[in-house]
């Protein structure tokens, strides 16, 4: 009786354990469920399971963190992800991690049981083309980056975590390796490359930039685009003595999918922000109608306040809608320094109020900025503004602008509870907020992403460095005018 496959599952106690359990009994599979992390470890020490499935949370884990160290121990394992509700971040960030598949809320037997059987057998399909693959090129590869039995199997187990296409190159990025998925990419045909420069085989303008970049190590994201509309995300990850792997996952969908969630936000909030003018005009002339008691007042200005942060919302939808579209063309000579003081004015009385320190350190020989001065403020007051909110009382905060080869660096210090590390990759994403923001602040989770758009705009960098408990620090990195 042939052996049955053991599937591992890392979740929480909760209905949906207890469905996979049953489902996977009846479809004829060994199933083990781990309960907290020294359980998981245990049970991978004792027997390497077919396939595991983990939960969004785990033992108090983020399952992402636990999925990556599991594939850095065990790099053909494949994992399938499940997550409370689905989400276009969590799709981006199960391709990202490598792993084999998504489940997401509602479940019927019938989608465990597909999504099981899909990735094994796509575990199995991979593992067979790449003994294939190593047997045919193990004497090239071997002659021509004299590499060991140590590092060959190496080679092998990167390759077996990549599930779309992969280039395998030396040191002279000559082709050592390139598969199927590759060919059918960018048409390349049954040919032998074997040896040839990648950035002669393949011509696209993308993927030369990406090799220009690789003098900075490992890039985990950089975008190839074609002419019919594709969009693959690249990966470029050096290998010791052999040279380097570039790997490709199909993202188009991706895209898509958030253009059209852009077009939609765009269009309502478009659609909402004329009846909801009306509504607070109408709010502000039942005050002139005649005398209102003490509780029809407090009633009134409550609801002009929730009218107010609504418009506030959709109009900063609406300038991140133009902000992506392209529609910021309005350019003229500005000095950073000079905005940034109407900025503080504008905060003076909440720094006050909650007896925050904030000082400013601006450098004397700072170059002026060609960029759209109303953009630039909101830029800045979105940062500034965020430091000042999640700084509590009697804080400090720190914005210093300086010089750095005809750029200008502005950084804006706070002394707020920070940001988790496996989150600081999300705080530019719309809608997204850090998941330890204290209680009573309140937001949209849109004003970085305008923040980022504002600087990509105007051909900048940003980022943040944080420490978690301590405070954060937003760089922005910007042009000076020529």
């Amino acid at each position: 009786m042939p052996k049955q496959d053991l599937i591992l599952l890392a979740l929480q106690p909760s209905p949906i354990l207890d469905l996979m359990q049953r489902t996977l009994h009846a479809a004829g599979y060994d199933v083990a469920v781990a309960h907290d992390r020294p359980g998981l470890d245990k049970s991978m020490q004792e027997a390497i399971p077919a396939l595991m499935i983990i939960g969004e949370r785990f033992a108090s884990q983020d399952g992402f963190i636990i999925s990556s160290e599991m594939l850095e121990r065990f790099p053909t394992l494949p994992i399938i992800f499940y997550a409370e509700k689905d989400t276009t971040g969590f799709a981006k960030a199960v391709l990202k991690n490598g792993l084999s598949g998504y489940l997401y809320p509602p479940l019927q037997m019938s989608d465990i049981v597909d999504e099981v059987q899909k990735s094994l057998a796509h575990a199995r399909r991979l593992g067979d083309w790449l003994r294939r693959e190593v047997r045919r090129t193990t004497s090239s590869l071997a002659e021509k980056a004299k590499i060991s039995e140590a590092e060959r199997v190496k080679l092998e187990a990167i390759i077996s975590n990549i599930q779309d296409g992969v280039v395998v190159m030396d040191e002279k990025e000559g082709i050592l390796l390139i598969n199927p998925s590759i060919r059918e990419i960018f048409n390349l045909g049954d040919a032998n490359f074997t040896g040839k420069s990648l950035g002669d085989v393949i011509t696209n303008a993308d993927l030369r930039a990406l090799l220009s970049r690789s003098s900075e190590g490992a890039l985990k994201y950089h975008e190839i685009n074609f002419d019919d509309g594709r969009v693959f995300n690249a990966q470029y990850t050096p290998i010791p003595r052999i040279g380097a792997a570039v790997t490709m996952q199909d993202i188009s969908y991706l895209k898509e999918l958030d253009r059209l969630k852009s077009d939609f936000i765009h269009t309502v909030s478009h659609d909402l922000r004329s009846p909801l003018t009306a509504v607070l005009g109408y709010t502000e002339l039942v005050e002139r109608m005649g005398p209102l008691n003490q509780d029809q007042q407090e009633f009134l200005h409550r609801l002009q306040g929730s009218v107010q942060h609504i418009t506030n919302l959709i109009n900063d939808l609406l300038d991140l809608g133009r902000l992506e579209a392209g529609f910021d063309t309005r350019r003229e000579v500005i000095h950073l320094d000079g905005v940034l003081k109407y900025t503080l004015d504008m905060f003076e009385a909440l720094v006050k109020k909650k007896l925050i320190e904030l000082t400013t350190e601006i450098s004397p020989n700072l170059l002026p900025l060609r960029a759209n001065p109303i953009r630039i403020r909101q830029m800045l007051d979105n940062l500034v503004g965020n430091a000042i909110k999640y700084t509590p009382n009697e804080g400090r905060i720190h914005v210093s602008m300086t010089m750095q080869d005809k750029q200008i660096i502005l950084k804006v210090e706070d002394t707020g509870p920070g940001i988790k590390p496996e989150e600081q990759g999300r705080v530019f994403e719309k809608f997204y907020r850090a998941t330890n923001a204290p209680d009573g602040v309140t937001g949209s989770g849109l004003g970085l992403a305008i923040v980022k758009s504002i600087v990509d705009s105007h051909q900048g960098r940003v980022w943040v460095e944080s420490s978690f408990g301590k405070g954060s620090t937003f760089v922005v990195i910007l042009p000076a005018q020529e």
